[in-house]
């Protein structure tokens, strides 16, 4: 028998009701007493339309506090939230919808429009139908059971169709608990939420929240004015970012320095290029690097507050749940990492042969390089699939970029290979200047000074800017089509 904790969320309203679970930019607050009624309420509208345990249902949503009340709501009937990514098109939704079995979807009132032409066959109801419903007199869940589904989220399917990565209510919970024996809990936290919800890293926030006891101060977007002013004004004390997020909000920070209650700028999302750590160290933005990835629901692995200039470029350790390994080393150490701990999903929805090669006896298989150093600290290196293999040399596409956009005069650079007669592969840039008097040849004679010749682009592009999916993570797969 799996289990139970007391629901989080009622627990957390009867331990500080009258505390702020959200914060938004207009001054508006939601406690959690209030949090937990306006939950509560809306799980038993949706009960009305026969939403019950087990029964998934899909969330279509930019960041609001419709969208917190509506994941919170579905856990107090024990139904399954899928998270659906706002930025897919009308065949990846219909492919989710249908792999899914999902009985019902809930969007924000401003894309229901875009959702009702899109003609999926499932019932569409914005929060704001919901909340005309009347209430159907059920007995919401007291308890949640740590082995039970919460959520489903989908891999970006760089490789064939996407996953269903299946998230326990377990999960999320030790996923909280890393995080919190890594980074600690301190009285004045607030988290400021600007990943989209329907990612895990910005997801994993409004649990974090609530085990807490924590504010959110929730963003429904990322802008680097408004979490400038935040941290500045608000007294938001963490922030979890994606590199282009970091190098945003460096540049417009300028010669000012953050309060000395901000105390974590959690970079998740890839390796961050090195020229952006130093400068950061330079303005003393406490930066903690961090790895994780939908099936470990969030980071596991952080860089602890007390490593954080000496291992500069390092994701850290394991948090304490988990445990990490690198299978398959090259000569310079480099191989792939896998990692174990209850944070880590058990696997795909309805795909028992993607869950089979993915993971072996509870090691999950990343698909991602890194190697680890004297002291046992994770340097992530890159994805596997991005990896190019050119005369027999093994290049990483983040170390090019790494140095690249280390040259004053340069953005944003993305890295990846193109077949080659000779070398079977070579690596080309793809660039986004500051600066537009930066020549090609301005950029190779600067590769030339600081990378093995193997290792220069063989072509320089100048774009305008790079493909990102909807958490900003770079996709290489995508700097060679057309649109770039």
């Amino acid at each position: 028998m799996s289990e139970t904790l007391p629901h989080w969320l009622t627990k957390q309203a009867n331990l500080a009701p009258n505390e702020t679970a959200i914060e938004l930019e207009n001054g508006e607050c939601l406690t959690f007493k209030q949090l937990k009624d306006q939950s509560q309420t809306f799980a038993k509208k949706l009960a009305s339309q026969g939403i019950h345990k087990g029964e998934k249902v899909g969330i279509f949503s930019t960041n609001s506090t419709e969208m917190v009340i509506a994941v919170h709501a579905l856990s107090y009937l024990g139904a399954v939230a899928v998270m659906f990514n706002i930025r897919l098109t009308e065949k990846e939704l219909n492919y989710q919808i249908k792999d899914a079995e999902v009985a019902l979807i809930l969007s924000v009132d401003t894309l229901k429009p875009q959702l009702k032409k899109m003609n999926f066959g499932t019932l569409v109801l914005s929060f704001s139908d919901v909340n005309m419903l009347e209430k159907k007199n059920v007995t919401v869940a007291a308890e949640v059971a740590l082995d039970d589904p919460c959520t489903i989220m989908y891999t970006s399917g760089t490789t064939g169709n996407p996953k269903g990565v299946v998230h326990t209510y377990g999960n999320h919970w030790w996923s909280a608990t890393g995080s919190a024996l890594n980074i600690g809990i301190h009285a004045n936290d607030k988290w400021l939420a600007a990943l989209p919800l329907f990612h895990i890293g910005g997801f994993s926030l409004l649990l974090k929240s609530v085990i807490y006891g924590m504010p959110i101060y929730l963003l429904e977007k990322f802008d680097e004015h408004k979490v400038h002013h935040a941290i500045m004004n608000r007294d938001v004390t963490i922030v979890s970012v994606v590199s282009v997020m970091l190098q945003r909000l460096t540049d417009l920070l300028g010669e000012e320095e953050y309060p000395e209650s901000f105390r974590c700028m959690l970079l998740g999302g890839g390796p961050a290029p090195k020229g952006l750590l130093e400068k950061s160290k330079a303005k003393q933005i406490p930066v903690f690097q961090s790895y994780g990835m939908t099936e470990t629901s969030s980071q596991i692995v952080t860089l602890s507050p007390g490593d954080a200039l000496r291992k500069l470029g390092s994701a850290g350790k394991s948090l304490f749940p988990a445990q990490l390994k690198i299978v398959d080393q090259d000569t310079d150490g480099v191989g792939e990492i896998v990692v174990k701990g209850p944070m880590v999903t058990r696997g795909y929805y309805k795909n028992k042969q993607a869950t089979d090669n993915a993971l072996q006896e509870g090691w999950l298989s990343t698909g991602d390089l890194g190697r680890l150093d004297e002291e046992g600290f994770l340097y992530v290196v890159d994805r596997r699939k991005d990896l190019i293999i050119s005369g027999g040399e093994n290049i990483y596409p983040s170390e090019i970029e790494s140095v690249l956009s280390g040259m004053e005069g340069i953005n944003e650079v993305g890295v990846t290979g193109v077949e080659d007669s000779k070398w079977g592969q070579v690596p080309v840039a793809f660039v986004v200047l500051d600066d537009e008097s930066i020549s090609e040849m301005d950029v190779f004679k600067f590769a030339l000074e600081h990378l093995a010749k193997y290792k220069t682009p063989k072509k320089i592009y100048f774009i305008q800017e790079l493909p990102r999916n909807a958490s900003n993570k770079l996709l290489r797969k995508n700097l060679l089509k057309p649109s770039s």
